[in-house]
């Protein structure tokens, strides 16, 4: 995100402004307060007088509340005459308190005026840069203004209540205070949003105290948050401060799905990805389960909730299938966009199965198992239905919606990701090696579920056969021995897509390689095409389409690393796996230690530091939970260890990881390791 941003946010609802606290979306597209895939507020810009204000210092100790230290700007020779602090919180309604000084030794009289406005924007509106003029409503009194919007039974509103009595118009608050010397003057001010729409419930939102009060308790429950993970006890400074933002960027992406009263499941990214994705929340679930195995739950139960049960292909959904987004803004209640859900995804169906065994695996929760064994069965009938169309064994995708769907529906959903060594474009129906892990994983793991849990012997026979076969089919259609790796992916007439990606270290995470083939990857995998020195790239720089700062075509993404060396480690290759996670882990300083998205791929000799992508989210999902997964594969943690089987590289002489004393007794036990 650009640096002039700054972000306070409280799951899915969030301001995002420039670092004096105010938010002008004329400015920065990206700016305002949002929840519901709305924004709320396009602008709240602070003036006092008419001298413009300066930050001087600005305090932002956790991601739900900022404090910003303003004066007016006065000549080098001058002394300020006044200050002023913004406080902010966001805890479902936004609260902020303005805070005026007088330094002088004499009365002063102030106009502090708040500029407000909104355009109720849909968020996919605001990414796009193109918002559509809508007619705002308002009406107030001394103390509040309430700015609304509604198109038939869509409505949002947001009602700004002030402590204080004030001159109010459409456009905003303005108050005159006389303060004496050294006087404060302060004004808390309580921003609410509110939403309704066909097909949804939202919360009434209000507030619920004091601004401090509020702080203070948002301040306790982040702490039971990171109380109620494995404690990290190590000599290595950054890695401890690494482990505690990734702990917390989860809980500041933490949504509560209406669903499951008092659970939570991460949302996938700020700004843009602030929502339900099955992708994401199966993988970053998926690589904090040592640590927040409550995530997993959750997130199961919420995408077993929405699994489709019919087909449509507006919405891309077939009987079995799992969502990859879930959206509430005016273009989707609408009908204009499909995200209600929309079901435009390939992978997110297996990775299901996957994590659901995972989560078994560190937890034993028999009960929850059960509970989702017909959707897991229902995941399993799409494989082998929908999922492979052609019958070829091979899960395939080709957008169905063609007017606003994702012409690639696998992890890297980018139009151009999917392409051939000299650039062309493959054309679908597609089946990328990654999916085809994916599957493979998913039988095998669904086949230790059926024979210990769902007493369903024939099942777990049957999947044993169909991963088998899986596997020797794949490495005859997939393998490239002219460039020692599998094919990116096969085209719609079964050609291999050849160009060499990061793809292919994710069927070392998925075991579907026999040894001889994942050697080779490892080797691949390390050297200099797609190697920068603190990640493996997306594309290889001697492919056509190779950028250090495409999306998809050369970039380094956190999780997919995390993913990467857990691979190596399945198959052995422990210095290999060492070395990714180490120069992931070694980015982390240079982001304040807290992972984004993605960064460039520029090699490490060249920039000799990570050099950041201008638009990646962060914080950000499963680049928040890379760390986590990185440290799970150098401790080598599984759900039977008392002792951690690993050795250390230089730099890391001592981590042990403790136990939580609520945990559950079956929450995978955790290493220590001396080196």
């Amino acid at each position: 995100m650009p640096e002039r941003t700054l972000s306070v946010l409280d799951g899915s609802t969030f301001v995002i402004g420039d670092r004096s606290g105010d938010v002008r979306a004329d400015e920065g597209r990206e700016h305002g307060f949002f929840s519901e895939d709305t924004r709320f507020l396009s602008r709240w810009v602070l003036r006092i007088g008419a001298t413009p204000l300066q930050l001087l210092g600005l305090d932002q100790a956790a991601h739900f509340s900022a404090g910003f230290f303003l004066a007016p700007v006065v000549d080098p020779d001058d002394s300020a005459a006044w200050s002023v602090i913004r406080r902010r919180l966001v805890d479902e309604v936004w609260s902020e308190r303005i805070t005026v000084t007088n330094h002088r030794h004499e009365p002063v009289r102030l106009h502090v005026a708040l500029e407000v406005d909104t355009d109720f924007a849909d968020l996919f509106e605001v990414k796009d840069g193109a918002v559509a003029a809508r007619e705002i409503l308002f009406h107030h009194d001394d103390t509040a203004l309430v700015l609304a919007y509604a198109h038939e039974r869509f409505r949002r509103s947001v009602e700004i209540v002030a402590s204080r009595p004030a001159t109010i118009t459409r456009h905003g608050f303005e108050f005159t205070p006389q303060l004496a010397p050294a006087e404060q003057w302060s004004v808390d001010l309580t921003l609410t949003p509110q939403a309704a729409q066909p097909g949804a419930e939202f919360p009434r939102r209000t507030r619920r105290g004091d601004i401090d009060e509020l702080t203070r308790a948002k301040a306790g429950e982040l702490e039971e948050w990171l109380a109620a993970a494995p404690k990290l006890e190590t000599d290595n400074g950054a890695l401890a401060r690494t482990y505690r933002a990734s702990l917390s960027d989860l809980a500041a992406l933490r949504m509560r799905p209406e669903l499951h009263q008092g659970a939570t499941l991460p949302a996938a990214g700020l700004p843009w990805f602030m929502a339900l994705f099955g992708r994401d929340s199966l993988i970053t679930s998926f690589q904090a389960l040592p640590y927040l195995p409550g995530l997993a739950a959750t997130a199961l139960r919420t995408l077993a909730a929405h699994q489709a049960t019919s087909r449509d292909d507006f919405h891309e959904q077939e009987p079995g299938k799992i969502l990859h987004e879930l959206r509430f803004g005016e273009l989707t209640a609408n009908g204009e966009r499909p995200h209600s859900p929309y079901y435009g995804t390939a992978d997110a169906t297996p990775l299901f199965v996957v994590l659901l065994d995972e989560y078994h695996r560190w937890t034993g929760d028999d009960a929850l198992v059960r509970e989702l064994e017909p959707h897991a069965r229902a995941a399993l009938r799409w494989i082998e239905e929908s999922g492979d169309a052609d019958g070829d064994g091979y899960v395939e995708y080709a957008r169905r919606n063609d007017a606003s769907g994702l012409a690639n529906q696998c992890w890297k959903d980018s139009w151009d990701a999917i392409q051939f060594a000299d650039g062309r474009l493959a054309r679908g129906p597609i089946a990328t090696c990654e999916i085809q892990g994916y599957v493979y994983d998913a039988r095998r793991r669904a086949a230790r579920l059926a024979r210990e849990v769902w007493d369903d012997p024939l099942l777990a026979e049957q999947l044993e056969r169909q991963a088998a076969a899986l596997r020797v089919r794949f490495h005859e259609d997939f393998w490239m021995p002219e460039r020692g790796c599998c094919a990116l992916a096969l085209d719609g007439d079964k050609r291999r897509v050849d160009s060499v990606t990061s793809n292919i270290g994710h069927l070392l995470w998925s075991g579907l390689l026999d040894d001889d083939a994942a050697a080779a990857t490892a080797e691949r995998l390390l050297e200099p095409q797609l190697w920068s020195g603190w990640g493996v790239r997306t594309l290889g720089t001697a492919e056509r389409g190779y950028n250090p700062l495409g999306y998809h075509t050369g970039t380094v993404w956190p999780h997919e690393n995390s993913l990467i060396a857990a691979g190596l480690a399945r198959y052995g290759h422990r210095d290999a796996a060492t070395r990714v996670a180490l120069a992931v882990l070694s980015a982390a300083p240079h982001f304040e230690h807290r992972l984004p998205e993605v960064f460039g791929g520029f090699p490490a000799a060249m920039t000799s530091v990570p050099v950041a992508f201008p638009t990646a989210s962060r914080p950000q999902a499963w680049a928040a939970g890379a760390p986590l997964q990185l440290l799970s594969t150098l401790l080598r943690l599984t759900p039977a260890m008392r002792e951690a089987d690993a050795m250390l590289p230089q730099g890391l002489r001592r981590v042990a990881l403790r136990r939580p004393t609520t945990s559950a007794r079956r929450l995978g036990a955790v290493g220590s390791v001396n080196s």
